[in-house]
């Protein structure tokens, strides 16, 4: 799948899940916000949301998680800045039921602060923007206390 997308395909997705079941096909959503045109990224990116962020977090989540990094730093994926902010609610959001789940996508983000420090100062403005909201998520994230049962 190229040089973005490095290593998805020896993630095990069938086995993972997202808020509607497997997460067979998270790598082709992945895939379409990498290389589609804007309007085709951000549907991707509105469904991968869906999937494993805006409802809860899953397994399927952690696992997305290092790629999501890769997309927001690389200059011509379109929806960069959308990407962003799917890290910054899959840190605001969790799943009490498992939360060992939880912990592994919260520390999937929180992993990758330099990377997102980094992206404040990118020639984006809509990028520096989604980046310095996600800084100030990560600083004021409780740590391993959020994933307590």
């Amino acid at each position: 799948m190229g040089t973005i997308l490095k290593g998805v395909s020896r993630v095990r997705w069938d086995e993972l899940k997202h808020a509607y079941g497997s997460a067979a096909d998270v790598p082709g959503v992945l895939s379409r916000i990498a290389w589609g045109d804007a309007l085709a990224s951000a549907a991707a990116l509105s469904d991968l949301a869906l999937w494993i962020g805006e409802l809860a977090v899953f397994d399927a989540t952690a696992a997305a998680a290092p790629f999501l990094w890769d997309l927001a730093v690389t200059e011509t994926v379109t929806s960069r800045a959308g990407v962003i902010e799917l890290l910054q609610t899959i840190l605001e959001h969790g799943n009490p039921r498992q939360p060992k789940v939880q912990l592994e996508a919260h520390q999937a983000v929180l992993s990758r602060r330099p990377t997102a420090d980094r992206l404040t100062h990118d020639s984006d403005p809509a990028v520096r923007v989604a980046a310095q909201d996600l800084l100030a998520a990560i600083d004021s994230h409780p740590g391993e206390s959020c994933c307590r049962a």
